[in-house]
């Protein structure tokens, strides 16, 4: 017997959210799978939410993208906020779950190839400096990442800089939210140069109103960005 599969001997795989035995690693197990409501389908262009009618219908938006306007061009969420979703973002943002990383960034890169071009330069929404610190590490940089390798697209984990902080979004309303991350983001110092002309790709572990992705979306088209598209992982549904 060969060291790898000695070492599955051992320690088999597991499900990545219930702990499940699975056939491979870095997997969802038959139970966990349909909770975790992975998008598919027809989708809104600017936000990924799934929409009902056929694919082959071309762009369309959902009510809350039509009554809210988008400063980016396109936008793709890999599942929707709930459930087994909730305890990946969760494991990601607040306990340190490396190991998610990976299958995250290919359910992210199958969401928004669609939307990918050669050439695009991707990088996350970044957290404030305190932020950082006391977390240790931005769970949208481990994702973006993970998505520029699938895609094979250039990577800048520090693009933006968020200027000041802002604190959480959690309990406000949708015009605080807004207002709370106005002109919150700003260019890198060393880095904002590589922004300009270019495709960039803003990657988030969520999307709910979109104040903080249309904020930091501004910053890359005030330095020049010739477009930028959004990606996600999960989204949050909004009320009709």
């Amino acid at each position: 017997m060969g060291f790898q599969s000695l070492v599955r001997a051992i320690y088999p795989p597991r499900c990545l959210t219930c702990d499940a035995f699975t056939d491979i690693d870095h997997a969802l197990c038959p139970a966990c799978w349909p909770q975790a409501h992975f998008i598919h389908g027809l989708v809104c262009d600017a936000c990924g939410v799934p929409l009902p009618g056929n694919p082959e219908e071309g762009a369309v938006l959902c009510d809350d993208c039509l009554r809210v306007a988008r400063p980016w061009a396109q936008g793709r969420a890999a599942m929707m906020y709930g459930d087994k979703a909730r305890t990946i973002v969760l494991g990601l943002k607040y306990h340190d779950r490396e190991d998610l990383v990976r299958p995250a960034g290919r359910w992210l890169h199958r969401a928004a190839r669609p939307m990918l071009r050669p050439g695009m330069l991707v990088a996350p929404v970044p957290l404030h400096r305190l932020r950082l610190l006391m977390r240790r590490y931005n769970q949208a940089a481990w994702l973006s990442s993970a998505l520029a390798r699938e895609a094979g697209l250039e990577h800048c984990p520090d693009l933006l800089v968020r200027a000041r902080f802002t604190g959480t979004q959690d309990g406000r309303s949708r015009h605080a939210r807004f207002d709370n991350v106005a002109d919150a983001f700003v260019p890198h110092p060393r880095q904002g140069r590589r922004i300009a002309g270019r495709d960039i790709v803003l990657v988030d572990d969520v999307m709910t109103a979109g104040a903080t992705l249309a904020a930091a979306t501004e910053a890359c088209l005030e330095a020049g960005a010739a477009s930028v598209r959004v990606a996600v992982l999960a989204r949050v549904a909004q009320p009709a």
